[in-house]
């Protein structure tokens, strides 16, 4: 009972629309009608959405300088120059360092890569970066997911006579590096058609140019889409268009052959042997990659990726996830200190932005508290530590609000910032703080929109449970692989009773195991409700209510499905 429901029901014309495409598709009609709001209109249309090629991926040339990218590439195999492969230490860096590496090494040996230590060497290219590389002799250096905003250093690199390829995904500022290329979709004037790839997915792009240059068939690519899958569910990025083929293809690689390294997380994870989704790259893989870079050394997580024996992997995996185990430790404890912040601070309460910092929180956690703020108050957050003279931290979004634009607009203030419209990285002066705060809270107070900072759910469709047949469950799951720009479907069903078995489960008991009826069919559905026990009385009152939910598979029983329940309103409040 926390959200308020957003749902338009369907106009005559998209009712008609949609009852024509499913029967096109064999489709059930509210089904099509999810079809026909994500602009897939045609029968082609909805079978290159179900079924996505590879053929279909964009030409990589059409980026631009994609031809002087491949030209350097090639004159520093045909030179013997020795090259680094550099990235940040996220799942999305960490993911496309280990992609080129591990492609490039079956054709060329003088090749090594580096990830910079979040915590003595800070985001992006280091001094200790770069003299690495001019100890061992390195004359290129391909930078991935981040190096867009790296002037100086890229300049300076230069004068050391070390050239620069820059793979990156953020928002450029008007200036670019001294780079050689600048392989980046968000350029303002690149004219690639699709502008939401991940730093992953723009390595990628660099290796499929590499391979169509040097006739290397494309099918050496295809080992590697496990890893773009992995970075577009970790990295939020639209899972639309090229991302969705990447993404679509990438999920079967891991389903079915795994890279070595991915199999140990998988093994670890204990995934072995279900059919792995976004969500479980999301909630289960993705935040043990990321473990590594928060806790300790992000070139741990890629000696994991590029790892050949799983023996040996697995060991590495094990190591990572007890980073995870401390990791989690932390984030609960730094997240229950941020949430007596703001229930403490009146003048954090009642704005439309949250700003927290204190000296003391570890640096590499920072990102995911300002997550969980967000999804608690929903409300742009920047959540903060100490690092010297310096603030350094991460701001995350609400739907719709472009928080890097906020960011920038205290430009004057920071020392550093980057990112893109949901999640930044900055940096400012200790004795900058409360100005900043100041400043990025009135930014926000003047752009929001009211309905940005609300508990909104939106429903896609209202439907019976006599809706919900095997066929329906099986053409839903054709949806996948879901995310942002196709997220997973919120369907809504109105006047439904518990069935009498219905209760409370958990170590606290704070979930709802549930087994419901509506009035229209005599399905009982199963259902959970996490962290919804203060409903559990009014449902075992036998009163009707309403429940908002999304269709999953049960994993217990074999071919059911189970509700997990978003939402509960009582049916007399409607």
């Amino acid at each position: 009972m926390h959200f308020k429901w957003n749902y338009e029901p369907p106009t005559p014309e998209e009712q008609h629309a949609a009852e024509e495409l499913g029967e096109k598709l064999s489709l059930h009609p509210k089904l099509a009608l999810l079809l026909i709001r994500r602009g897939i209109t045609t029968e082609s249309a909805a079978k290159r959405f179900f079924r996505p090629q590879l053929a279909d991926l964009i030409n990589p040339f059409l980026m631009k300088d994609m031809d002087l990218a491949v030209d350097r590439l090639n004159d520093a195999m045909g030179r013997k120059e020795r090259i680094l492969v550099y990235g940040d230490y996220d799942v999305d860096g960490c993911t496309a360092v280990a992609l080129v590496y591990k492609f490039l090494q079956q054709f060329y040996s003088n090749i090594d890569y580096y990830i910079p230590d979040r915590y003595d060497e800070g985001y992006g290219i280091s001094q200790q970066g770069l003299e690495y590389a001019q100890q061992t002799g390195v004359k290129l250096i391909i930078i991935l997911d981040c190096g867009i905003k790296a002037i100086q250093e890229i300049a300076y690199a230069k004068t050391l006579g070390i050239d620069f390829i820059i793979c990156d995904h953020h928002v450029p500022d008007e200036e670019l590096p001294p780079a050689v290329a600048i392989l980046n979709p968000k350029r303002e004037d690149d004219t690639y058609p699709f502008k939401h790839l991940c730093g992953c997915g723009v390595g990628f792009k660099f290796m499929q140019a590499f391979a169509k240059n040097n006739g290397i068939p494309f099918s050496r690519l295809i080992p590697l889409l496990d890893l773009c899958a992995v970075s577009i569910a970790a990295d939020l990025v639209n899972v639309v268009d090229e991302n969705r083929i990447l993404a679509f293809h990438g999920l079967h690689q891991l389903n079915h052959n795994p890279s070595v390294g991915l199999k140990a997380i998988i093994e670890i994870c204990g995934l072995t042997g279900r059919e792995l989704s976004m969500s479980d790259i999301m909630f289960r893989i993705g935040p043990r990659i990321n473990a590594s870079g928060r806790m300790e050394s992000g070139k741990e997580t890629v000696d994991l990726l590029v790892e050949r024996d799983l023996a040996v992997a697995l060991t590495e995996a094990e190591r990572i996830n007890e980073y995870n185990e401390q990791r989690k430790d932390i984030d609960k404890q730094m997240t229950e200190e941020a949430n007596q912040i703001v229930e403490r601070l009146e003048s954090q309460k009642h704005r439309s932005s949250i700003v927290l910092y204190d000296e003391h929180w570890k640096k590499g956690v920072v990102g995911i508290v300002a997550s969980r703020m967000t999804e608690l108050y929903f409300r742009p957050t920047v959540v903060l530590t100490r690092d010297g003279d310096f603030a350094t931290g991460s701001a995350r979004s609400v739907k719709g609000f472009d928080v890097y634009a906020a960011i920038k607009s205290c430009r004057d203030l920071l020392v550093n910032f980057g990112g893109h419209t949901y999640a930044c990285g900055l940096t400012l002066r200790w004795d900058k703080l409360i100005e900043f705060r100041r400043r990025f809270q009135q930014y926000v107070e003047e752009h929001i929109h009211p309905m940005q900072i609300e508990a909104l759910l939106q429903i896609d469709a209202v439907i019976d449970f006599k809706d919900i047949t095997k066929r329906f469950h099986n053409d839903l799951k054709r949806f996948s692989p879901l995310g942002p720009g196709n997220q997973k479907p919120v369907f809504a069903t109105e006047g439904v009773y518990d069935y009498g078995t219905s209760k409370v489960v958990g170590r606290d008991q704070e979930h709802i195991k549930l087994e419901l009826v509506d009035s229209k069919s005599s399905n009982v559905m199963n259902g959970i409700a996490f962290g919804q026990s203060e409903a559990a009385k009014y449902i075992k009152s036998k009163r009707a209510f309403d429940i908002a939910y999304t269709i999953e598979d049960n994993i217990y029983k074999h071919n059911a499905v189970q509700l997990q329940i978003e939402d509960i309103h009582p049916a007399e409040e409607e």
